[in-house]
């Protein structure tokens, strides 16, 4: 407690001395004491002091200068991408309304403002849930670095969808009819152009449910016999130019094993990329000797969709193809978790839970099966 009693009274109250420990900005050990009479007195001496600390903690520190020193922690132990997404976010969505203001004088009342100017912004809910998360972890940063007791964006809680539909069922993903039309127009246009690097790419896509990024990243080094080695991932959407980095987390380093479909797809088309005098086994499968370009793939995509007749669904939403076929065949949520490079098969099962009708139907079959043997 930094409440201390004291010997002696005035106008018969207590003595008390308030002593608050900090360490500023400097890492240097500090303390403000003062006397007061009474202990209603003393706690609201102590919320002074305390206040007056924070203060010096942070050196007059403002929202966009602890957002920089957050950022600066953060650069070595998150992916580039992963940087660059939270460095965005804060950018667009809490810089403009709070960047200027002192971190000492940041208030509920005044993060419930900035929560409502989102709102009036009409953000979808996942990009509005992604900033209060990036702003969250920014003041948790503060109060690590003792700039803060406590998060005072904690006590405002977050963003509700008010469209209550489950967000699971709002996934679009091919039937594997519908992915034969769609890869039959790309065959067609491959033929037609005699390209066939985005051919390969959606077979990739839809055989093996990796991330864009992933597939990019893939050489030919990466193929042995009939098995893939997930291994790295590549972005185009950082200042540079293309970025090769780490796959998403460890459990997104994976090996796996290829249908004979997507093998005969491979094999013909390494045929054709050997003929290139500079061919190397550091091609990139897909693109050659650089990445295929994120924009034409989306064209193309929309492409092949069109001419086969189909809704258009996006280059990640293969994943959800990929993972739709398995769960309706009955392959476990471990297994397609492994495949997808899921961190936790929680991620996988929140995701794809709905998708598992046939288990509901099994189960309600043992248990009319149950009931049947009791009535006999």
């Amino acid at each position: 407690m930094p409440i201390y009693k004291q010997d002696g009274k005035k106008n018969g109250l207590q003595k008390y001395r308030v002593i608050v420990s900090f360490t500023d900005r400097n890492g240097e050990y500090r303390q403000i004491s003062r006397t007061t009479y009474g202990r209603e007195e003393a706690k609201q001496l102590e919320t002074e002091l305390r206040a007056r600390s924070l203060e010096a903690a942070s050196g007059h520190l403002t929202v966009d200068e602890l957002i920089a020193e957050y950022l600066a922690a953060q650069k070595g132990n998150i992916r580039a991408t992963t940087y660059d997404k939270y460095k965005r976010n804060l950018e667009l969505y809490v810089s403009p309304t709070l960047g200027d203001l002192k971190i000492s004088k940041l208030s509920s009342q005044l993060l419930q403002k900035w929560k409502t100017s989102l709102n009036d912004r009409g953000l979808s809910t996942v990009t509005k849930t992604n900033a209060y998360r990036n702003l969250s972890a920014v003041l948790n940063f503060g109060v690590r670095m003792e700039y803060f007791q406590k998060n005072p964006l904690a006590v405002i809680g977050g963003f509700r969808d008010p469209d209550f539909t489950v967000e699971a069922e709002r996934l679009r993903f091919y039937t594997a009819d519908q992915f034969l039309s769609f890869i039959s127009a790309a065959r067609a246009d491959a033929e037609a152009a005699n390209d066939w690097r985005f051919y390969v790419f959606f077979n990739i896509a839809f055989y093996t449910g990796m991330r864009k990024g992933e597939i990019h990243a893939l050489k030919w080094s990466d193929l042995e016999g009939n098995i893939l080695h997930v291994r790295r991932s590549i972005t185009q959407k950082l200042k540079g130019g293309d970025v090769e980095t780490p796959p998403k987390n460890k459990s997104s380093y994976r090996d796996l094993q290829m249908p004979a479909p997507l093998l005969e797809v491979l094999a013909a088309h390494r045929q054709r990329c050997q003929h290139a005098p500079s061919f190397s086994e550091d091609w990139r499968i897909c693109g050659g000797e650089a990445p295929l370009r994120d924009n034409t793939l989306s064209n193309k995509n929309n492409k092949y969709a069109s001419a086969a007749g189909l809704p258009h669904i996006s280059i990640h939403e293969f994943r959800h193809t990929h993972a739709s076929l398995l769960i309706n065949e009955g392959i476990s949520i471990q297994e397609i978790a492994r495949r997808l490079g899921h961190s936790d098969v929680q991620v996988t099962w929140k995701t794809y839970a709905h998708l598992y009708p046939r288990e509901e139907e099994r189960a309600v079959h043992i248990l009319d099966r149950i009931s049947l043997q009791n009535a006999q």
